[in-house]
């Protein structure tokens, strides 16, 4: 690789970032929107799926008594 000076190393970072597509406020949000759901949906299931195993095991260890 060929050895760039500060400024012309710069010069190319700005140039790369010109060409970036960036997200619309529109796409941002419905990402985010999808991201607080799946989230939310995810944290319910294992929530439910914690307090039937935690339920299990009560049950189990109460039958041992």
């Amino acid at each position: 690789m060929a050895n760039v000076g500060v400024l012309q190393f710069f010069r190319q970072v700005k140039q790369e970032v010109k060409k970036v597509t960036w997200p619309t406020r529109k796409e941002v949000m419905q990402s985010l929107i999808m991201v607080v759901v799946l989230v939310t949906v995810a944290s319910a299931f294992f929530f439910l799926v914690d307090q039937v195993l935690s339920w299990i095991v009560r049950l189990v260890f109460s039958i041992g008594e």
